[in-house]
């Protein structure tokens, strides 16, 4: 596994992050695990491979798993309309366009279901990489997501018509408050209970606390003047878990989590998923909508995201897939995504490959993080 620890070295000594951990794992075990550099640009410390980092988007796949824990106990159904669970989902509007700065707002043509919620095809999306949203929230003064409070959710019409198109966004937060309104749990104590525990993540939290913080990896931008450390994080203790950004957690914790994927639902004699649900996570989700392009309106949050450029992708409940091999990379019906902050990971069944890539800095990929990623991977694959 020398290939690796060269791509990740060579990657830190280039400047394309401060500090990096990759693991590599397959269906028995994990295979290779490094760390380079140091915690942050204002963190001396070494970085370790039980490092603490935030997740933001990697949480997703764990809501995901989440709601489909309720779909096998036969509580929730993926094709029932959201505001059957949620009545507040179907106070929200589409949002058509503006007049000046007078919105212009229609009643969606169908209602959401909990499937859409779950594959990004509700209509519900972030800002970051729609100008319409953006703007909305500007022109409403209503906060961002990530602010935690049922107000800041509440408050972000539809993009477009529930099932009309892909557009990734805020609907596995909505996802969340189905699994609580289903179970009558907490989220953070349903996925602690029904996830965390059976697959022995000890380090994966809703909260940076007690140990683990003392392990946190900080957080920075690449600027043209240099990498700056930001006060970048989940908000401590919210009204909502957003399940779309809320985790932290650790490369070996992850890890476990794409293992019980590759070994079928099944990690060290604990069924999490039987295999048949396990299908939802890994096959085409969105029929014949595909994953496109998301271009950025907020560079500094991230760039534009095309990971492979020309290859149709489809979402499963959890997963963007891709359809056809990338040379030297990952096989066809590789499921994967990433976080805000350079967290990257992969599940590749065909050749019984899981990989995850740990960094913590903004843009989201940004030139030098997507330059790691593919030395990464490809050294993976030679090896």
């Amino acid at each position: 596994m020398s290939g690796i620890d060269r791509a990740l070295e060579d990657g830190v000594r280039a400047g394309m992050t401060p500090g990096v951990v990759g693991m590599v794992a397959g269906r028995d075990g994990v295979r290779y695990a490094g760390a380079f550099g140091q915690r942050g640009v204002d963190d001396p410390a070494p970085m370790t491979v039980d490092t603490v980092f935030r997740l933001f988007s990697m949480s997703k796949a764990i809501g995901s798993l989440a709601a489909l824990k309720l779909v096998e106990a036969g509580s929730l159904d993926l094709d029932a309309p959201v505001g059957d669970i949620l009545p507040e989902f179907d106070a929200l509007q589409v949002l058509d366009g503006f007049d000046g700065d007078t919105l212009r707002l229609r009643a969606p043509a169908s209602r959401a279901t909990v499937r859409q919620l779950a594959t990004h095809t509700s209509g519900a999306v972030y800002e970051f990489w729609n100008a319409d949203i953006a703007r909305y929230l500007k022109v409403t003064g209503r906060p961002s997501v990530l602010a935690g409070t049922k107000a800041a959710l509440h408050g972000y019409p539809l993009a477009f018509d529930p099932g009309a198109r892909w557009g990734y966004g805020i609907g596995i937060d909505w996802l969340g408050q189905v699994v609580e309104a289903v179970s009558g749990q907490r989220i953070d104590a349903f996925c602690a209970e029904q996830i965390f525990a059976p697959l022995g993540m000890t380090d994966t939290a809703f909260e940076c606390e007690g140990p683990m913080r003392a392990r946190l990896a900080g957080a920075q931008a690449t600027t043209p003047e240099g990498w700056k450390a930001i006060p970048l994080a989940p908000p401590p203790n919210p009204e909502v878990y957003g399940m779309g950004h809320c985790l932290y957690g650790t490369a070996p914790d992850y890890i476990r989590f794409l293992r019980m994927i590759l070994n079928g639902g099944t990690l060290d004699g604990a069924q999490v998923l039987r295999p048949e649900t396990l299908r939802l996570m890994t096959e085409n989700q969105i029929g014949a909508l595909d994953v496109t392009p998301m271009r950025t309106v907020m560079p500094p949050i991230s760039a534009d995201v095309d990971l492979f450029p020309g290859v149709t992708m489809k979402h499963s409940v959890g997963f963007v897939l891709n359809t056809d091999d990338i040379p030297g990379k990952r096989r066809a019906g590789s499921m994967g995504w990433a976080g805000v902050l350079n967290t990257h990971f992969w599940v590749d069944p065909a050749s019984d490959v899981a990989a995850v890539l740990m960094m913590q800095h903004l843009p989201f990929v940004e030139p030098g993080a997507l330059r790691l990623y593919d030395a990464f991977e490809r050294a993976a694959y030679a090896a």
